[in-house]
């Protein structure tokens, strides 16, 4: 901590309004097995300093690698001068809201990372890639991945807070495709967390890698999506899209400030149903987007977003809950030392309701069953939903049926929400990386129910 803690004390000299100073040091391990043959090991280990002043509202930022205290106190400089001119010409004080906080914070690892060899790792690799190959002969490629990332943060801040954490995330994935007659097909396996490799042992390898080949096979036959506007079942990754690319991008405060969402001024207005309610959470145990503190030092916390169907209020930073009048929620998020801090999500998702899988099924007349997001569109201005979905099952008469290959979903969120009449009590969390915009990264999840909502259907 002396760094920091010597360069806020150097800042505050200086008569600034307010100003932090947060060590990184970032670790990553990466393994990639394809057609059981190592095709990649890299590993990379990043280590800076960023510091941020605050001067009538304006902020300077500038970063080093450098653990020299004299090269740390010149970036102090740089960032104390870009806020100071900035705030000459033009610019309002904001009293920022914090408790300042010592605390120390340890990830819930039973079986670290860097306690397991290179070859236990390889080893899981091989074998769930051997199990996907081996699976049928029309499967022309597997892809084995594996990643680990071990964090370590310390940070100071002009109101006294001096905070010690770390994080350590693990993940496992594998991508199967197969071939028959001209026509591929693929799908896809992942599991990670906010776990140490105790993660990857819990994981049923024979029967997760089984699994994705089964599936990638049958889509080989698979059937043409209907289109068209259809009662839709959406799976938990599905309905995260909608969660964390429409209503949480556009439930950030940053975007509310500057009157670039489609959510400004929805607080109190009905937005869906009843049987909605979203909420972020950055504290759920072994959720990947799970953080002990964001990146500015605030503890994560669980925002109500949605509910009951009542829009309840956004995400904040340190400045946005300021000018908002309301307390930080823990969602100043960085991607490194490097970058600037955003109103970023952690665990984005709807929450579960009472509906049992079987029977949102049973009850379905005509329908469709989305399985598996490919990915979704943000749009925090427009408010429109649009997601390509692997796969999916005709729905008829209470039972599920014919299978059909990839398609897309889209509509108007607020329209989709007003048609949800079903969530399930089954509730899955699918961790990735989400950017502001197109760059930033930060670790996330995002997920929830079974959701049974009328959507656009685009046959693929």
């Amino acid at each position: 901590m002396d760094s920091v803690s010597e360069i806020v004390e150097y800042l505050v000299l200086k008569d600034v309004d307010f100003c932090d100073a947060r060590l990184e040091e970032r670790y990553r391990l990466t393994i990639t097995v394809v057609n059981d043959e190592i095709r990649a090991i890299t590993s990379s280990k990043h280590t800076g300093i960023s510091i941020r002043v605050m001067i009538n509202g304006m902020w300077g930022y500038a970063s080093t690698t450098s653990r020299n205290i004299e090269e740390i106190k010149k970036a102090a400089e740089k960032a104390y001068k870009i806020a100071k001119s900035l705030a000459e010409r033009g610019g309002k004080k904001i009293e920022l809201r914090m408790l300042a906080s010592t605390e120390e914070a340890k990830p819930r690892v039973f079986h670290h990372p860097w306690d397991v060899s290179l070859n236990e790792k390889l080893d899981v690799l091989f074998s769930l890639n051997k199990i996907e190959r081996n699976y049928d002969k029309r499967i022309v490629n597997a892809t084995s991945y594996y990643h680990e990332g071990i964090d370590h943060f310390e940070l100071a801040n002009s109101f006294g807070s001096y905070i010690v954490w770390d994080e350590v995330r693990t993940r496992l994935a594998s991508f199967v495709v197969a071939s028959e007659s001209g026509k591929m097909q693929k799908s896809y396996f992942v599991k990670d967390g906010t776990r140490g490799f105790e993660l990857i042992k819990n994981i049923n390898l024979n029967e997760e890698g089984r699994k994705v080949a089964r599936e990638v096979v049958q889509l080989l036959g698979a059937k043409k999506a209907p289109s068209g506007e259809m009662m839709v079942i959406a799976d938990p990754s599905v309905a995260g899209v909608l969660a964390h690319e429409v209503m949480g991008h556009a439930s950030e405060a940053d975007e509310i400030i500057k009157r670039r969402s489609f959510l400004t001024d929805a607080v109190g207005k009905t937005v869906a149903t009843e049987l909605v309610t979203m909420v972020d959470d950055g504290t759920v145990p072994g959720a990947h987007g799970s953080v002990p503190f964001d990146s500015e030092g605030i503890p994560a916390s669980r925002t109500v977003i949605i509910e009951n169907g009542i829009y309840r209020g956004y995400m904040h930073n340190l400045e946005t809950a300021s000018i908002m009048e309301v307390e930080p929620t823990g969602n100043g998020r960085a991607q490194d030392f490097n970058r600037r801090v955003f109103v970023r999500m952690t665990n984005t998702f709807f929450e579960p309701r009472d509906w049992k899988f079987e029977e949102i099924i049973e009850d379905t007349t005509d329908g469709l069953l989305a399985v598996k997001s490919l990915g979704g569109m943000e749009d925090p201005v427009g408010g429109g939903f649009q997601t390509d979905v692997l796969m999916g099952y005709i729905v008829r008469n209470g039972e599920i049926g014919e299978l059909v290959r990839g398609f897309s979903l889209s509509g108007k969120a607020l329209e989709i929400l007003k048609t949800v009449d079903a969530v399930s009590r089954e509730f899955d969390l699918h961790g990735g990386y989400c950017g502001k915009g197109e760059e930033d990264l930060v670790p996330v999840s995002t997920g929830g129910p079974y959701m049974r909502a009328k959507m656009l259907v685009g046959g693929g």
